[in-house]
């Protein structure tokens, strides 16, 4: 599994998941089967252009959203913040908060 493919299943599980669908869901709007769908969340599979593009289409993401934040260089200060913001997106609201809260108390600390 590669970097780039592994960031490309996250953000289909994200954006899936945003919509409260299954894997099911999401193949049966996008006309794909739903092993190949899990395959690519857990960057598995290389997608091909087509499957990438009716992926997007069944999410109602365009193609830029669904990439801007992959950068395969995982050194830059924008890799880690576009991680972040990755995997709370994933997260239930409560979940933002709680982790929110927990981010200000430890940035207070360590600022002292």
């Amino acid at each position: 599994m590669t970097k780039i493919q592994q960031i490309i299943g996250e953000r289909i599980r994200n954006f899936r998941k945003q919509k409260g669908w299954s894997q099911e869901e999401l193949a049966d709007i996008a006309n794909l089967h739903a092993t190949y769908i899990g395959q690519l969340e857990r960057g598995e599979k290389n997608a091909t252009l087509e499957s990438i593009n009716k992926i997007a289409t069944a999410l109602e993401v365009s193609l830029e959203e669904l990439f801007k934040s992959i950068q395969p260089n995982s050194k830059k200060p924008d890799y880690t913040m576009s991680q972040i913001i990755t995997k709370l997106q994933a997260r239930p609201v409560e979940d933002q908060k709680f982790i929110l809260n927990m981010l200000d108390l430890l940035l207070n600390w360590k600022d002292k």
